[in-house]
């Protein structure tokens, strides 16, 4: 019956999260036939090689909550995996700065939060941020020392090269139209005809992660909606504004973290994001449209009721997407020297958002079973950070299948 199979599991999906769970799979059990499935010509091109390159430390989620658990352990072992394969990374740590005397108690709440999550933290009052960011002002922050960057796509091709020296198959340009239960065995049809048989697939598919599992029979009881996240540069001449990773005080009622300043591992500071609706799953612009995954996002309620609880939010959001001058009024709130002129735009990536029927935002990662199939419904950041552990734990589900 095993040569009915061309391999044990199929892995839809190249991106770090993808490639980690091949790279766990040959780990776990040596052996294992994994191949790969990545639409694109390589890996890594949308959500992990289109952000800021941060090593989260995990301070923003709930305790006990899975974010919390694989940030904080994944921080620490995305740090030691770059540095015994040599890849570009620094821990650098990080402040969160309260600019507001509102946004004071929520600081407070941080700090108890990182230490229930394990993470040192240190508090600063006003003078004490200037020993770290001279520029930057605040009324207080915290300093969050675990906290680093890295290069996430060289993190990815590094494992997608480990994966295949273990034995297993990374094959790129092989977007999968069809899926299908046969038997005891999963097929699947790719864009180019090819059409391979396994024991069980692993849906890693990212910004079209619900489409798949739909694709393949299964209601994923959420909808990925996605946020586009707009960057600027600080001029080269003008990097020396910012030394390290500077952050706003989140609100605690979104998903996203604010425009903040990102020091990168060649020296570039990004400055961002900006959070948007994405008219397309892969809507890296205003101008990139799909109609029919607009019209998708649209049709589904859960876009509505979300709209009408944040459209506040969302709509100083759009007003710094279409004006640079109002972008750079809320980054001069954490620095105030920053100008117009000193920004120059960056890369964009998109957020693959889960979001429920009822507007709620799915704020963990979530995993989902059925016969013969995981997926990974929502694994926006810090995905990145954490796709050492999630990658693990793909593997354990789909072993206990087989």
């Amino acid at each position: 019956m095993a040569a009915a199979y061309d391999c044990d599991v199929l892995v839809v999906g190249g991106g770090i999260v993808g490639l980690s769970t091949a790279y766990a799979l040959t780990r776990a059990v040596p052996g294992t036939r994994v191949v790969v499935l990545e639409k694109e010509s390589g890996p890594a091109r949308h959500q992990t090689g289109r952000n800021s390159g941060v090593i989260h430390s995990g301070i923003y989620y709930r305790p006990g909550s899975l974010k919390a658990r694989f940030a904080v352990q994944g921080a620490a072992e995305m740090v030691k995996f770059c540095a015994e394969h040599g890849l570009p990374h620094e821990v650098t740590g990080k402040l969160i700065v309260a600019t507001e005397r509102a946004e004071l108690p929520r600081l407070h709440a941080l700090v108890q939060r990182g230490r229930a999550n394990g993470i040192p933290v240190r508090e600063l009052g006003r003078a004490q941020i200037a020993e770290y960011e001279p520029r930057v002002r605040g009324l207080g922050a915290i300093r969050v020392g675990t906290t680093g960057v890295c290069d996430f796509g060289a993190v990815a091709e590094r494992l997608a090269g480990l994966a295949e020296d273990a034995g297993a198959s990374v094959r790129y340009g092989a977007e999968v139209r069809v899926i299908g239960r046969r038997g005891s065995a999963v097929a699947v049809r790719t864009a180019r005809g090819e059409v391979l048989r396994a024991r069980a697939l692993v849906n890693c598919a990212g910004l079209h992660s619900d489409a798949v599992a739909r694709m393949a029979g299964d209601d994923p009881g959420a909808r990925i909606v996605p946020f586009r996240g707009e960057y600027f540069e600080l001029r080269p001449e003008r990097t020396d504004l910012v030394r390290g990773l500077v952050y706003p005080v989140p609100d605690p009622a979104f998903p996203f973290l604010g425009v903040h300043l990102t020091r990168g591992i060649e020296g570039h500071v990004h400055v961002g994001p900006n959070a948007v609706p994405a008219l397309a799953r892969e809507g890296y612009a205003w101008h990139m449209v799909r109609p029919s995954e607009l019209a998708g996002t649209l049709a589904y309620p859960g876009t509505w009721r979300i709209a009408r609880r944040h459209w506040r939010y969302g709509a100083g959001e759009v007003q710094r997407s279409l004006s640079k001058r109002a972008f750079t009024e809320s980054v001069r709130r954490l620095l105030p020297e920053v100008t117009e002129d000193d920004l120059i735009p960056a890369p964009s990536g998109v957020r693959a958002q889960a979001v429920l029927r009822d507007g709620s935002l799915v704020d963990d990662f979530l995993f989902a079973e059925s016969p013969r199939m995981v997926h990974v419904l929502n694994a926006p950041s810090p995905a990145a950070t954490a796709s050492l552990p999630i990658g693990r734990e793909v593997a354990r589900r789909v072993l206990g299948q087989l």
